[in-house]
């Protein structure tokens, strides 16, 4: 359950800066005002605070390092790193162990 819920919220912290870096674009290049920003600026600090939290449980539940745990929070800052940085923690297997399909015992 903590490896699905990090996966999402990696994700959606992920979209949040791409709606936020778009309303960016909006207001100090194309200068449209910002109605963007305004819309996107706090559902991105929303999720970049719920990413964190999850961050740390998750680091508890699957007994992360302090270097990975560092690393997960520091991927909320660029963008688009918190969903980089959750697949890399699913490929070393620090969201846990998830066994290959073709691994998988057939019912009996």
């Amino acid at each position: 359950m903590p490896r699905t819920i990090f996966r999402v919220v990696a994700f959606a912290e992920a979209l949040s800066w791409l709606g936020l870096l778009i309303g960016m674009y909006f207001k100090w290049i194309a200068d449209a005002g910002e109605g963007g920003v305004k819309v996107f600026g706090p559902i991105h600090g929303t999720i970049f605070v719920a990413y964190v939290l999850v961050s740390l449980w998750v680091s508890r539940a699957y007994r992360w390092d302090a270097k990975t745990t560092v690393l997960a929070l520091a991927s909320a800052i660029p963008p688009f790193c918190t969903v980089v940085f959750e697949r890399w923690a699913e490929r070393t297997g620090r969201l846990g162990a998830v066994a290959p399909a073709a691994q998988a015992q057939p019912a009996s």
